[in-house]
């Protein structure tokens, strides 16, 4: 079966959780209400459906190859990625005097669910340059502006994010790679950099390679890393292409998932040094590429929800039409599996974790597109904060969650799922990656503990708590078993999270390791109470629309039901083993392992 956007679900969503009517308030979103917001979603939709799609299959048969240097992409991809940038899909998001069309992250965010559900190993390519151009737009100079950003918008150009090294994996620390200032200004570049998604291919024109590296004179440390723009052919005064830059793919990995997208080692300086453009000031290279990857970690959990959400509707269609056994109350002959009671769990599994996480996602994107597009700046100012507070949350439970569901799409289709012919094995071995790249689910979870939780003593987590206490609060005035079981399971988590909260912040200083043993959890159950959340304004959205579109409204209220009576539950499980399991995990030496 061909991806289908789930269209009526994301205009669900922005207009009832996000409030896509009150972005469209603010300064330059005028023009991006529902109604251009559900044209935008349909095009997109019908560009992923008839153009996307159909590569994804054979981008996983037949994946890019390296040769000599260069890397050729699957059959297609260099076609698809010239109609994508010539529709303009890779400047949604960007500012319109860089040749951008400047639409709310929103609007954006489902674009890009789209995009990754159709075929995610295609999707990297654009991700990277959107984060690549938004560390430009923070922290290059005018000059770098102007050169790079727009041919990267057009999506003549793609970006490309250099930090891991052989010896330097999550700890950017021990980052190796030299710069060498010139007289001109320029740096030359030496080093090499692994898992380089996209380092090299043949679908654009140039490659700007963002770049982290050191200065003879730098201190140790991530103090002494600074951020250059390393493009694959150099750039002449008038825009036209130069010189072939010293910097050469000389492999790409062969993985478990996503192989249509080539993961470059990358060698800088071979022959005499490769040309680099600092960006910003020295020494300060890790805080722009954390522009980059803030970026990159929002846009991971939105293709963890796009795919579940592909995983979901190939298991849906596939229970749908795959007959055996009888039903349990009686039937004359095999009937679809998806009237058995344990298969419609497993659906039911499925889309309430797809929904819930795609809530919360769109959700964030709207607080992102308020702290950056207010007026008043205490208002931005508070969004920012929320806003970072979500990002670990989205890329960590989005990702988790993304593997349970694709693994259970696998179990949906019996023995058929373990064969490749199928496709619904594709979905799991992509999915796998998601908790890894760009930090990993505990990096993420670390995050959440220090810098979002500890640092403000709770402030911004207890804020949330209190919101999540005002939709408790209009749940237990509805009289639906719905509502009532959705208030005391979400009651229950809420209570579960803040307690958690005031843990961190009590015991961080005298059992750190306590604290962080507990950090995945942590993460795991702040996802699942605020996507629930979400799931019971959700439920209130539906039970008062009901009568619009009973059916869809119908699924809405037992999809948030179902979330409440078996999601929910998590939470006082999860809260227990960080309260009380600290010592279970850190007592066993390690020798004694």
């Amino acid at each position: 079966m061909s991806y289908q956007a789930p269209l009526k679900d994301m205009l669900f969503v922005m207009e009832h959780l996000a409030e896509i009517s009150k972005l469209a308030e603010l300064p330059g979103f005028e023009d991006y209400g529902l109604d251009t917001a559900g044209a935008v979603l349909e095009e997109s939709g019908k560009f992923c459906s008839e153009v996307l799609d159909p590569l994804n299959w054979d981008g996983d048969k037949n994946p890019s190859h390296w040769e000599g240097g260069q890397v050729s992409t699957t059959k297609g991809f260099k076609e698809a990625f010239t109609a994508f940038a010539q529709a303009g899909w890779q400047g949604v998001i960007h500012p319109e005097e860089f040749g951008g069309q400047g639409l709310p992250k929103l609007i954006a965010t489902a674009c890009s669910e789209m995009v990754n559900a159709s075929n995610m190993s295609f999707a990297l390519c654009p991700l990277l340059t959107d984060g690549a151009i938004e560390a430009l737009l923070t922290a290059g100079s005018q000059e770098l502006k102007q050169t790079f950003i727009p041919k990267m918008v057009s999506g003549e150009w793609t970006g490309t994010m250099n930090l891991t090294e052989p010896q330097a994996g999550s700890d950017l620390s021990l980052v190796r790679t030299r710069a060498q200032p010139q007289e001109d200004g320029t740096y030359k570049i030496f080093g090499t950099k692994i898992f380089i998604t996209y380092g090299e291919h043949d679908m654009a024109k140039n490659i700007v390679h963002l770049v982290l590296a050191r200065t003879p004179d730098a201190p140790q440390g991530v103090k002494g890393i600074s951020l250059f723009v390393v493009p694959k052919f150099l750039v002449n005064p008038d825009g036209s292409l130069g010189a072939r830059n010293d910097a050469v793919c000389v492999s790409i990995e062969h993985k478990l998932g996503i192989k249509a997208s080539p993961t470059a080692v990358m060698q800088f300086g071979d022959q005499g040094g490769a040309i680099g453009y600092l960006v910003g000031e020295e020494n300060h290279g890790l805080e722009y590429m954390f522009i980059m990857m803030n970026s990159a970690r929002f846009a991971v959990g939105m293709q963890g929800v796009a795919i579940a959400d592909r995983a979901y509707q190939k298991a849906l269609a596939y229970a749908k039409d795959r007959k055996q056994s009888r039903d349990l109350n009686g039937s004359d002959g095999p009937v679809p599996i998806i009237e058995q009671p344990d298969v419609k769990r497993m659906l039911m599994r499925m889309k309430a974790l797809t929904e819930g996480a795609r809530s919360l996602a769109y959700f964030a994107a709207s607080v992102a597109d308020r702290a950056h597009h207010h007026p008043d700046q205490g208002v931005r100012e508070a969004e920012l904060g929320l806003y970072e507070f979500l990002v670990p949350i989205v890329k960590g439970f989005s990702t988790e969650m993304s593997i349970d569901v694709a693994s259970l799409g696998v179990q949906i289709h019996g023995g058929m799922g373990f064969i490749e012919e199928t496709g619904a094995a594709q979905y799991y071995r992509d999915a796998r990656i998601l908790t890894i790249y760009e930090g990993t689910t505990a990096i993420q979870a670390n995050d959440l503990v220090g810098r979002k939780t500890y640092r403000d003593r709770g402030l911004v987590a207890k804020q949330l708590a209190q919101m999540v206490k005002g939709l408790e609060l209009e749940l237990a005035k509805r009289d639906s078993l719905a509502a009532r079981s959705m208030f005391e399971n979400l009651s229950s988590a809420r209570d579960c999270f803040e307690a958690v909260v005031d843990y961190v912040c009590r015991d961080f200083k005298i059992d750190v390791k306590g604290v962080f043993a507990g950090s995945v959890p942590y993460l795991m159950l702040s996802g699942y109470m605020l996507c629930g959340w979400q799931m019971g304004k959700a439920l209130i959205a539906a039970e008062n629309n009901m009568a619009n579109d009973e059916s869809f409204y119908f699924s809405k209220v037992a999809t948030a039901r179902f979330y409440a009576e078996h999601l929910l539950l998590a939470v006082p499980a999860l809260a227990q083993s960080i309260l009380k399991g600290a010592g279970s995990v850190n007592d066993l030496d390690a020798e004694l392992f």
